[in-house]
């Protein structure tokens, strides 16, 4: 194979022979080709693609539509029945919960076992395993039998394994589905990182994150390979049959409805209405911690931060759609000119989905602080509607210019807020409208 390819795949099929009666499969190996007691089924068929070193690429498609049979058969653990598949460096794999490691063994023993398994020494093993430690995050239950550990831990510390394997290729099932939102974004943030390094295959059913991560992908459908191509024009010609094939019941309310009449303050008028219904945007947050992941000179420090209503005191719920702040305080060790605080608020998988920062505010008159000096950004803005789900608030304070600066503080999940239910039609975020109009159109001669 070409050395510019890290996967060649040619003609691939898995066949799988069906039997209606548990007898019928003694009777097949009893009467050998002469007669048939077994009909076929190809979990795929005819699948060709070639992936280039350093390409990230998303495999979608429905369920059963043979993703998770790919990647077994990709990473050795499935026999082709027909085809052939070239694979070009170390491969990793993340499949299926638990897969690869023995239930009686601690996590430790398993660590060693699982590493030799990519070719690693013990000595290379020994290297490595304070940073697996550290990264699984579970240094507590390390010699504990991994029986004992939940599916969140179970692939803590396999995604930490093959993170450290110095493997050449990731291949990644939907088991990080399982793990909590600040694992989640540690690994979104590693396979970023490995993307500028190393070649990547994984499945999911979420398109964002194939658009948002991926050069290419690949689209399965009834066990052959539908459509190949850029993650963004592939993912949208998936969903586009997914919702070509559902059927919309619509509802009907009781619920009056109410005009919708443009305000000054940029406040839908839906609000209301929505404010009083199960459909209200109720997000729960939690408090500002500086614990996790985070980076810079350390010169200046995030001391605290926190969602508030408008002038007045820290909240630990708040709706979406309406009004609120986010102050952030820190404080410096040095004489700072020319701060820069902004946030950036994320989903669970890492997308950035919206926030801003103080550069432009103040680029005109750059404000300064002296050594120990405290000082505060707010931020104010009527938070969009959040579909239902995890999310965090990332915050940083630097000095410089957009273009030239000095990180001093960066903290990944300063914030973790949660939706608890939604009224967002379609998308990563719902924008409250200005206005909304429904009626006749009358045609000009």
């Amino acid at each position: 194979m070409s050395s510019e390819f890290a996967i060649k795949v040619t003609g691939l099929g898995k066949n799988y022979h069906i039997y209606d009666k548990p007898h019928h499969r003694l009777l097949q190996m009893l009467h050998g080709g002469k007669k048939t007691y077994c009909r076929d089924f190809w979990a795929l068929k005819d699948i060709s693609f070639n992936i280039k070193k350093g390409e990230t690429v998303g495999i979608i498609g429905r369920n059963g539509s043979g993703k998770s049979t790919l990647l077994q058969m990709i990473c050795g653990t499935l026999t082709p029945s027909t085809g052939s598949i070239e694979v070009n460096g170390r491969v990793a794999a993340l499949l299926e919960l638990g897969a690869g490691f023995n239930p009686e063994f601690t996590g430790r023993e398993n660590v060693y076992m699982a590493a030799s398994l990519y070719g690693l020494t013990i000595e290379e093993v020994d290297a490595k395993l304070d940073a697996i430690i550290n990264f699984a995050d579970i240094a507590d239950f390390m010699d504990q039998p991994v029986k004992t550990y939940s599916s969140g831990m179970y692939v803590r510390l396999a995604f930490a394994v093959i993170a450290h394997v110095d493997a050449d290729i990731l291949v990644i099932d939907e088991a990080l589905a399982v793990g909590d939102i600040f694992f989640t974004q540690k690994c979104m943030r590693f396979l970023r990182d490995f993307k500028q390094r190393g070649t990547i295959l994984f499945v999911t059913h979420d398109t964002n994150s194939v658009i948002s991560l991926c050069d290419q992908s690949i689209w399965l459908n009834q066990s052959r390979m539908q459509a190949i191509g850029t993650a963004k024009v592939v993912c949208e010609a998936y969903l586009a049959a997914l919702y070509a094939n559902t059927d919309y019941q619509g509802k009907n309310t009781s619920a009056e409805a109410k005009p919708f009449v443009p305000m000054q303050d940029f406040r839908d008028v839906r609000q209301d209405f929505l404010n009083s219904s199960n459909l209200r945007n109720d997000l729960e947050v939690f408090r500002f911690t500086d614990s996790g992941e985070n980076f810079g000179t350390s010169l200046v420090q995030i001391r605290d931060a926190y969602l508030r209503v408008p002038g007045k005191q820290a909240v630990a719920w708040f709706v979406g759609g309406e009004q609120v702040e986010l102050q952030v305080i820190a404080q410096t060790a040095i004489e700072l000119i020319s701060p820069i605080v902004g946030f950036l608020v994320k989903n669970k998988l890492g997308q950035n989905l919206f926030g801003d920062n103080t550069f432009l505010s103040y680029a005109k008159q750059p404000q300064r602080f002296a050594e120990g000096d405290y000082l505060q950004a707010v931020f104010c803005f009527r938070m969009p509607l959040m579909p239902s789900g995890d999310y965090t608030i990332g915050i940083a304070v630097a000095e410089g210019t957009q273009e030239s600066h000095v990180v001093h503080h960066w903290i990944h999940d300063a914030i973790v807020f949660k939706a608890h239910s939604d009224s967002v039609s379609t998308g990563l975020l719902g924008i409250p409208m200005l206005n909304i109009e429904l009626g006749a159109y009358e045609q000009s001669l």
